[in-house]
């Protein structure tokens, strides 16, 4: 990444414009989140409803924390174990985070993206920034440069590209708002690891129209092409278009596209791979997309949140 790009960047979002950059995740759209009219930028361009809150990107633990009006002793461990890293903590927000940013929770959602870029980009601007995933709301999440201009184009008036998304699906969401931590939302940080650092942990993936945290819209994640579970889903008809996508090798013929999503059966290759061979498959113009389910421990629930989230049209 040339200096000359991250100079850029911080020009523009120290103008009260919005950049797209690159996190071990997905692909992010920042703006400055003390800036609510930038902020207000970002719901436009993606078209996201203001209900739904952002997360807030920091470069160290310290700045995150000092977003926050109080840090409990579980917090300051999962940062220590993950940080910088895909995962998110829901904490009481500080009273200098705009009602926009946090869709008027008296919560925040922090995090610390461990991509170079973004620790450059992170560093150099040396204020937080509210991002969330660079595409249109409910679509397949960015996991390339060219994923971002596909979607939102001239848009974003720059786009840094660090290359292919190395986690390739959304932070683990954790809230530390009760006595008991609560997963929000499943990522490549395991409710094993988490359980492993502060002991037992609810669940509360369930979708809901009133989100407490990204990612919990019933609908997200979804190519434009009706996506459907393979079991149970009829098999390709006469004349009929229809895409695989597989978690690994396969002998299953009459579909018209198929994308292995690990040949290995590696989970997190599949992770890695999942938005962008949905992308291949949503390009091909099929009547419909079947998936396969992951098996449903560690990793494979994140995968099969986003699958399961996609085929609700």
């Amino acid at each position: 990444m040339k200096p000359s790009n991250i100079e850029d960047a911080v020009k523009l979002l120290k103008s009260g414009q919005v950049v797209a950059f690159p996190t071990e995740t997905v692909y992010g759209l920042g703006a400055v989140a003390f800036d609510a009219l930038a902020v207000a930028r970002i719901f436009e361009i993606k078209g996201r409803p203001h209900f739904d809150p952002l997360i807030v990107h920091v470069a160290n633990a310290k700045l995150a924390f000092d977003l926050c009006q109080s840090r409990p002793s579980a917090a300051s461990r999962l940062a220590d174990a993950f940080w910088p890293g895909p995962l998110t903590l829901v904490l009481p927000k500080h009273p200098s985070i705009p009602d926009i940013v946090t869709a008027g929770l008296p919560s925040v959602a922090v995090r610390v993206p461990s991509h170079p870029v973004a620790q450059l980009l992170l560093a150099a601007v040396g204020v937080p920034l509210a991002a969330p995933s660079a595409n249109r709301f409910g679509r397949v999440s960015p996991t390339t440069a060219a994923h971002v201009y596909s979607d939102l184009g001239t848009d974003v008036p720059l786009i840094l590209d660090g290359g292919s998304c190395n986690t390739g699906i959304e932070s683990t969401i954790v809230s530390l708002l009760r006595e008991r931590p609560q997963l929000l939302r499943p990522g490549s940080v395991s409710l094993e690891d988490i359980q492993a650092i502060v002991g037992e942990v609810d669940s509360n993936t369930n979708s809901t129209e009133r989100p407490q945290s990204p990612g919990q819209m019933r609908s997200h994640y979804a190519p434009r092409t009706r996506l459907e579970p393979l079991r149970g889903a009829a098999p390709p008809g006469n004349l009929e278009r229809v895409g695989l996508l597989s978690m690994g090798p396969t002998s299953t013929s009459g579909y018209t596209a198929i994308e292995v999503l690990s040949e290995a059966g590696d989970l997190r290759e599949a992770a890695c791979n999942l938005f962008a061979a949905l992308r291949r498959l949503d390009e091909r113009h099929l009547d419909r997309i079947v998936c396969e389910f992951a098996p449903p421990h560690g990793l494979g629930n994140a995968i099969n949140d986003r699958l399961w989230r996609g085929c609700q049209r």
